[in-house]
């Protein structure tokens, strides 16, 4: 039976972080890599070695998974922070084999650990640094009431649910079948790719009087939005439903100037069951796979509350102390991953 740690699911974009050198000149450089392994050069960065009393060594071919998140700050400024959740290579040291605690401990102790130290010596330098760096709180999964209590609720950035991820299990590219998300049920939401389907209109007495006699195509009237989803490399993009429009949602979306066929689109179920809009997701280029989006309503059908994971709580840290070999006890609110 594997074990799980708790985090939030930070409402953020998911990148890679490349260190590396500048072939030309040797100088540290680093890339963050989006969804469509688009490669973004992101200067002002600067990741000390260990030990290291000058702060002047740097990492290569390090590769760090983490989301990119933007923190409302007390003054009402916002400042970007990189949330770093995994490591798959560092100093050209695979750890994909290695399981989750351990490509963390690694992370922590030879990266992290060094950054903070260059920061609390220079406090100074962050002012040029494209974003803070921070690793993200793990929990142990039975930390549930801390999480919706004091976690979520204090959190600088959007949320909008949680993550367990299995701690002893390898890195797995694409989707993880070990990773389980949890949201509220209103924040379930499914990405499909639009496809736009509008009216043809017969001219009418008015029309002929113009000299039309051609049905034509109504671009104002709200379109049949047409939702496909992925089903793989050999079958492509697969048609799944509609999605729902109220008249002024159809004004405002036409109000955004913007491309709205053949665009990825984030939609949620409402209580009549209908795929209602939520945003466009333009960090990705292809809908949700098939299997994401039963997923997904299998979540919707089952509804697990924040009441039921709250009950939860004392059965999972039981079997979690059952698997470490000691005494069951009663359900922790505070304890968490050191990180």
């Amino acid at each position: 039976m594997p074990s799980y740690y708790v985090c939030e699911k930070s409402d953020g974009q998911r990148y890679l972080l490349f260190c590396t050198s500048d072939p030309e000149t040797g100088a540290e450089a680093h890339f963050l890599i989006d969804r469509r392994n688009d490669y973004w050069f992101t200067p002002g960065l600067h990741f000390p070695i260990k030990d290291d009393p000058k702060f002047q060594s740097f990492h290569l071919n390090t590769l760090i998974d983490g989301e990119l998140v933007l923190d409302r700050l007390p003054n009402g400024s916002v400042r970007a922070k990189y949330l770093v959740f995994d490591c798959l290579i560092l100093d050209r040291k695979s750890l994909m084999t290695r399981t989750l605690d351990k490509r963390l401990a690694y992370f922590k102790d030879w990266m992290f650990e060094p950054y903070q130290e260059l920061l609390r010596r220079f406090p100074e330098e962050v002012q040029y640094m494209p974003f803070v760096v921070e690793l993200k709180p793990m929990q142990f999964p039975y930390a549930m009431e801390m999480m919706f209590r004091q976690v979520l609720p204090s959190l600088p950035h959007g949320n909008d649910g949680l993550i367990f991820t299995c701690r002893n299990t390898d890195y797995k590219h694409g989707t993880d079948p070990h990773i389980l998300k949890w949201k509220p049920e209103n924040e379930n939401s499914v990405d499909f790719r639009t496809a736009l389907e509008f009216e043809r209109v017969q001219p009418d007495a008015q029309d002929r009087a113009e000299g039309v006699t051609e049905p034509w195509v109504d671009y104002d009237a709200v379109p049949t939005v047409n939702l496909m989803v992925w089903a793989g490399d050999r079958d492509g993009e697969r048609w799944y439903g509609t999605m729902h429009l109220e008249p002024e949602e159809w004004e405002e979306l036409k109000g955004l100037g913007e491309p709205l066929d053949e665009r990825v689109v984030e939609c949620y179920m409402d209580e009549r069951k209908r795929w209602r809009y939520m945003r466009f997701r333009d960090d990705k280029d292809k809908a949700n796979h098939i299997s994401t989006v039963e997923s997904v309503i299998e979540s919707i059908r089952d509804r697990v509350t924040e009441k039921e994971l709250i009950g939860s709580a004392k059965r999972i840290r039981d079997e979690w102390k059952r698997r470490a070999g000691q005494p069951p006890g009663p359900p922790a609110g505070t304890n968490g991953v050191k990180g």
